[in-house]
């Protein structure tokens, strides 16, 4: 059977490069020792905001931008899937259909598996595989599920939020959530009414949030019509010059670590027995107490 290696991934076989994020989503047993030997040095590029806010026509006016520069991109396109089947419902090819056919661009979608953050629990190494294969730009796009994508944060060197118009009634929740992981602001279909208005109090916003060397740029776009695409990119390259001289890039080190550390460690977690004990207490009319059943397996 065909088995990727360090050297068929950095060569940019797409086979190889495939197959290892194959085995790194589905833990097979060669899995580690792959990753144990790869690094890479791309720049990792997260874009989240809620559904409708035009990310996917973002994504793929910027990504035909870089490439008409010369720059090779990956694309992990994050697509919601069902927490008991674990299969994808959406389709990067629905989304992204101008890319596909590209020299310089490799598409990968990938099923989120319930994951509650927006993000597909083997994100970390699949990114991992990507930046081994010498991409310039690793793009994320994740679910639209609102503010628990504050997951991208985790991942990415840059985190782009995009949101549109009609989001102007929503800014004090973005306050508390979302605005807090935003490195770069997109005011996207700024071609509706309010779109200055808006984006003059998210700058106002970002003004008064600014920290370390950093003020969070907003940039207002119109993706279907490639308005703005070139501003972005440099707002993008900008801070890729400053993103690992910031703390929250040995934050951000530290917290893939302990993810994957965390992950391994409740590998072999007995959730068929964990199901038993439930039924167990449900069979005898009993509401489960959930922590005296954990306590059991620490």
């Amino acid at each position: 059977m065909f088995q990727p290696t360090p050297d068929s991934i950095a060569s940019g076989d797409e086979r190889s490069i495939a197959r290892a994020i194959s085995w790194v989503e589905n833990q097979h047993p060669k899995a580690a020792e792959l990753l144990e030997n790869l690094n890479g040095n791309s720049k990792v590029v997260g874009f989240t905001g809620p559904p409708g806010a035009g990310k996917s026509s973002l994504v793929n006016a910027l990504v035909l931008h870089w490439s008409s520069l010369g720059y090779k991109t990956a694309i992990v396109a994050v697509d919601p899937s069902s927490p008991f089947n674990l299969g994808s419902l959406l389709g990067d090819r629905l989304r992204m259909p101008g890319l596909f056919l590209h020299e310089n661009v490799f598409i990968r979608s990938v099923s989120s598996r319930g994951s509650l953050g927006g993000l597909s629990t083997a994100i970390i190494e699949i990114t991992d595989v990507l930046k081994h294969a010498g991409f310039d730009f690793i793009v994320i796009e994740t679910v639209g599920v609102g503010q628990s994508e504050i997951e991208i944060a985790g991942i990415a060197d840059t985190t782009v939020v995009v949101s549109v118009p009609e989001s102007g009634d929503e800014v004090q929740t973005l306050k508390s959530g979302i605005m807090e992981i935003a490195d770069i602001f997109v005011v996207n279909k700024s071609d509706r009414e309010g779109a200055e208005t808006f984006a003059n109090h998210l700058k106002q916003l970002a003004h008064t949030r600014s920290k370390e060397n950093w003020e969070t740029p907003v940039v207002q776009t119109v993706a279907t019509q490639s308005t703005g695409i070139e501003i972005l990119s440099d707002a993008i390259q900008r801070h890729a010059q400053i993103a690992k001289k910031q703390f929250r890039y040995k934050q951000l080190l530290a917290d893939k670590i302990y993810k994957i550390v965390q992950r391994e460690k409740m590998k072999h977690l007995p959730m068929k027995e964990i199901m038993a004990d439930i039924e167990s207490k449900l069979s005898q009319n009993q509401e489960p107490n959930i922590y005296k059943i954990a306590k059991k397996y620490l």
